[in-house]
């Protein structure tokens, strides 16, 4: 199968764009937005007189896809020049650079094209939410480089995905609209920051071995298979019991619903537990963003109703 996708997919093709894009990986990137604008114009209607901008909303959607198709491309080219990408040894899916999809001058050409894109999607923020969003956009762009040339080496990663994928959009999202911060908020964000670091769990679960011998240092290398497999179940039944900051707020149903999803999760872990290891573990990577945009879509509706 995978040799018949090598034979099809043309050099700097749109099809080859579109893989090394990586679409799957945009819920984790939609999530936090969702979550974020969920609580917002919630907290708009209840206590602020309805006071909420879409073109601000789409805004952050926009920058959001943007830096995650941005840090696709950097993930690409960077895992590529230091010879992580070893398309002998990979288990995961094949990516662009390594595959010869796309060439190497035009994956820089297009981290640049990506990068600027987001800053002038990032830009009109400002106008929304101060010039605070400046800075919060450089940190943006400034990890997302960081995180594949040297923090995911240095097991960084979780934390990583905890601030950009949980703390910042959740927060950022919610203080554009309303220019506060509430702890109803905060919680959500650390949950939602929880439900997407399974997916890096499960990646670097599969990928152990071959990171322990390229010197990449992740979470799971330092922690073992065993505590990590754990682990994973952990933030899934963290991430719920954090929801309970939801009852506070009188969010019942923001609480409740996302139970649904630590189900699938725990079924998920399960599957994980029987695999152990090799490419089959990429089944789980799939059930596991199908659970992260599950969590999303209940939270969101939970808090909506």
């Amino acid at each position: 199968m995978m040799m018949n996708q090598q034979k099809t997919v043309k050099k700097n093709s749109l099809r080859a764009w579109l893989l090394a894009a990586r679409p799957k990986t945009l819920s984790g990137a939609a999530v936090p937005v969702m979550i974020g604008l969920a609580l917002a114009w919630s907290d708009a209607q209840a206590y602020y007189g309805g006071v909420f901008s879409w073109t601000a909303a789409i805004l952050c959607m926009l920058f959001a896809f943007v830096m995650q198709i941005d840090a696709n491309f950097i993930n690409d080219f960077f895992d590529y020049v230091k010879g992580t990408d070893d398309r002998a040894t990979r288990l995961g899916p094949e990516r662009a650079c390594s595959q010869g999809w796309v060439s190497i001058q035009a994956m820089k050409r297009a981290i640049a094209f990506t990068t600027c894109l987001a800053c002038v999607m990032g830009l009109p923020l400002v106008w929304f939410g101060g010039l605070e969003m400046i800075a919060v956009g450089v940190l943006c762009v400034l990890f997302c480089f960081l995180y594949t040339t040297h923090l995911s080496y240095m097991g960084l990663g979780d934390v990583l995905v905890l601030l950009f994928f949980g703390l910042v959009p959740v927060c950022i999202t919610y203080y554009i609209q309303l220019h506060t911060i509430s702890l109803e908020v905060l919680g959500a964000s650390v949950a939602c920051g929880l439900v997407i670091d399974a997916l890096l769990l499960v990646n670097n679960f599969r990928d152990r071995d071959t990171d322990a011998q390229a010197g990449k240092t992740t979470l799971v290398v330092r922690l073992g298979a065993r505590v990590s497999l754990w682990l994973y179940l952990g933030v899934g039944v963290m991430a719920c019991a954090l929801g309970g900051i939801f009852l506070m707020a009188g969010h019942v149903l923001a609480f409740v619903l996302p139970f649904v999803y630590l189900v699938l999760h725990v079924f998920t872990w399960l599957h994980m537990k029987s695999i152990w290891q090799g490419r089959e573990l990429n089944n789980c990577l799939g059930e596991t963003a199908r659970n992260i945009l599950i969590y999303g879509l209940l939270v969101a509706a939970g808090v909506l109703l």
